[in-house]
């Protein structure tokens, strides 16, 4: 058997669950409700293969996808290490560098874009809410929320953190659940925005019967998430001195696009994600742009008769 054909079976095992392959997509992948890739004429598979990687024709025992092998470790990653935009080189007119003393000036220049801090940003999802609420304002906490409220800010005092600020949803669920967290720490500022209120931030894929919004709506709600997600989301200013520690509180579906975007997966995967309410998802960015997952909708302190998903 040949290695393209020996290839071919195992990427056909994989979709059936035999094989067990780890790998990235490249190139530009045909978009789902929305997105700035094109897809190809036919879905068909491209033509050429980025360096490193084997493109697998569809065979008649495998159904046409992405054909795509991992490239060998250790020759690089797809990471996109300037993907907020904040990479030192991308923040300078190399234009400007003085013929005579380029090199030095280009390396002070460098030097004084470069980030310092490590941010760290707890996204916490709302409490429990009453979901028969005709309106926002209807849709106020139960009593089992504001417990779940409290546990969710006991907890986060009881890292022994010092919070630079609290940014939170403008609707009433967060608003509240932000309230009886800031009780558990004083002095920390608030900050209310509409910019993460809950929506659609991209169709899902796959995609799921129970939910289908309105097109429009993958279309206005997916520009503010992605907005929230560029203001919030990124490296530490240059400016900044310590290490920060702030917490966002807003919806799941805010949150779960976020963590995909931060990791550089792919976006339409984020309704593969689920969190509880009152959960803490703990992520880091470092000064040179690497993010880290460190808890994903964490409830472990809260007792299990507390917990709930709604």
């Amino acid at each position: 058997m040949s290695v393209r054909r020996a290839l071919a079976l195992a990427a056909c095992g994989l979709a059936g669950g035999s094989v067990l392959l780890s790998a990235v997509v490249v190139g530009k992948q045909p978009a789902r409700g929305g997105g700035d890739s094109e897809p190809r004429p036919g879905g068909s598979v491209p033509s050429a293969a980025p360096p490193g990687l084997l493109l697998l024709p569809p065979t008649a025992s495998c159904p046409p996808t992405a054909g795509w092998i991992e490239r060998p470790a250790g020759t690089g990653s797809y990471w996109d290490s300037n993907w907020d935009r904040r990479e030192p080189l991308a923040l300078i007119n190399l234009k400007k560098k003085h013929e005579e003393t380029g090199e030095e000036e280009l390396a002070s220049r460098l030097d004084h874009c470069k980030a310092k801090a490590t941010r760290h940003i707890f996204l916490i999802r709302h409490s429990q809410y009453h979901l028969d609420g005709r309106a926002d304002k209807d849709r106020t906490l139960t009593p089992l929320g504001r417990e779940q409220a409290e546990l969710t800010g006991r907890r986060l005092a009881s890292l022994g953190l010092k919070f630079d600020q609290i940014i939170h949803s403008s609707m009433t669920r967060a608003t509240e659940t932000t309230e009886i967290i800031s009780k558990h720490l004083p002095g920390v500022k608030k900050i209310s925005t509409d910019l993460l209120r809950e929506g659609a931030p991209i169709e899902p894929d796959p995609p799921v019967s129970h939910w289908k919004p309105e097109a429009v709506q993958y279309y206005e709600d997916g520009a503010r998430i992605e907005a929230a997600f560029r203001n919030f989301i990124h490296r530490a200013d240059a400016k900044q001195e310590e290490d920060s520690y702030e917490i966002f509180v807003c919806h799941a579906n805010v949150i779960r696009y976020i963590v995909c975007r931060a990791l550089q997966f792919p976006p339409e995967g984020w309704l593969r994600l689920s969190l509880n309410n009152g959960s803490i998802t703990h992520l880091v960015i470092r000064p040179n742009g690497r993010v880290a997952l460190r808890t994903l909708g964490d409830t472990g302190f809260m007792p299990p008769d507390k917990i709930t998903r709604t």
